[in-house]
């Protein structure tokens, strides 16, 4: 008898490791319960797979709470020895619709409006600079 109870005891526990390992699994923080109103405009990524991937985001906000922004970044995709840039612009403000690859990635005429800049870099080092321009 006390075999069986132990082995229930046992599936008891399991049973409720595994319920809260899913609910916690479903109840990660994203973007959506960021306050400053993230929305994506454009993004750029190289076709390059073999190689370094260059990943580019331009994307507005409602607010500007920097360590959001920079939570924002950190939830982006990254690739090993790859460049992720976000670029954060106001919402009503002028915003690139257009990117390219390299050191400049859209027209200069945007840097005044450019607000904030998040940087992983190929060895995964972050960068978070307000007003980069």
């Amino acid at each position: 008898m006390k075999k069986k109870s132990l082995s229930y005891i046992i599936v008891a526990a399991v049973l409720i490791l595994t319920f809260l390992i899913v609910r916690d699994t479903f109840n990660q923080p994203g973007v959506e319960d960021m306050k400053a109103g993230f929305t994506e405009i454009v993004k750029y990524r190289n076709a390059n797979n073999t190689g370094p991937v260059q990943r580019i985001y331009v994307v507005t906000v409602k607010d500007s709470v920097w360590k959001e922004m920079e939570d924002y970044g950190n939830l982006m995709p990254h690739t090993k020895y790859g460049n992720t840039k976000v670029y954060f612009f106001m919402q009503n403000g002028n915003v690139p619709n257009t990117l390219q690859p390299g050191e400049v990635n859209f027209d200069p005429t945007f840097n005044k409006a450019c607000i904030a800049l998040y940087e992983k870099s190929a060895m995964s080092q972050v960068a978070f600079n307000k007003h980069p321009y």
